[in-house]
């Protein structure tokens, strides 16, 4: 793997731990952010830190024993549900497992987020949105429920305890997690108002014809025409004045 690509995972753990701090959707030391490197290798956030300080040099790198081999902090001790969804499918490179409040008022009350109950929803998430029952942590049966789960879908409850989102990048993980917990709370406002009225059959199968989004990564390299050579001077490179051109075009016409 690239130094730029690592670089990049780097940027996106901080950024979205700091978005995960600042909904409230990870509070104490919750949370936990990780990158699928070379081989084994994670590159993730460390146990017992706020996310919303953490900071790039906090950052370490485990190897498949979960051992640190970059990095002065410790590792966190829900390694297994990463290593479980990196195991289940090989485009996931990237997950979050956050605590968003609404989205675990339904995993702590044993209930599912009525799903799908809006079409963008299923265009963007799939026709399921599974929970994992409760499994003691280290239990082998939660490793297989998450991989199962994940064979369906690409964000999903964790019973008791919070939400696990996948993707090819940090955003699409991150939105993944946002759109579900939005869902969670329109679920909960419109049983405050009457009850939640979900797609019928035929029109979830219609949605779901495409499938859902696939995990790969969002960010790309940018063209060959707008890199810029060491050589080249600013004005080679620079965009041309629009001004300009659109004063010739009207000539042209006039």
């Amino acid at each position: 793997m690239s130094q730029g690509r690592i670089e990049e995972f780097r940027s996106d753990i901080i950024a979205i731990s700091h978005r995960l701090h600042a909904n409230g959707w990870v509070a104490n030391h919750d949370g936990n952010l990780s990158a699928r490197l070379d081989g084994d290798n994670l590159l993730c956030t460390p146990t017992a830190v706020s996310k919303g300080d953490i900071q790039p040099s906090w950052l370490i790198v485990v190897d498949g024993e979960n051992k640190v081999i970059q990095g002065a902090r410790r590792a966190f001790s829900e390694l297994q549900l990463h290593r479980a969804a990196y195991g289940a499918r090989e485009d996931i490179s990237v997950v979050i497992h956050a605590h968003p409040p609404v989205c675990c008022a339904f995993a702590v009350a044993g209930e599912a987020i009525p799903h799908p109950m809006l079409a963008e929803s299923v265009v963007s998430l799939g026709a399921e949105i599974p929970m994992v029952p409760y499994s003691r942590p280290g239990a082998e049966s939660l490793s297989q429920d998450i991989a199962a789960a994940l064979g369906k879908a690409d964000v999903i409850i964790l019973e008791r305890h919070g939400v696990l989102a996948v993707g090819g990048s940090f955003e699409q993980a991150y939105l993944r997690m946002e759109l579900l917990e939005h869902l969670a709370t329109i679920a909960m406002n419109a049983r405050i108002i009457g009850d939640v009225r979900c797609l019928p059959a035929d029109e979830v199968a219609a949605l779901s014809e495409r499938g859902r989004p696939k995990s790969m990564p969002m960010r790309a390299p940018a063209p060959a025409q707008m890199t810029q050579n060491p050589g080249d001077s600013p004005q080679a490179s620079a965009p041309q004045d629009v001004t300009g051109l659109v004063s010739a075009a009207l000539k042209r016409f006039s």
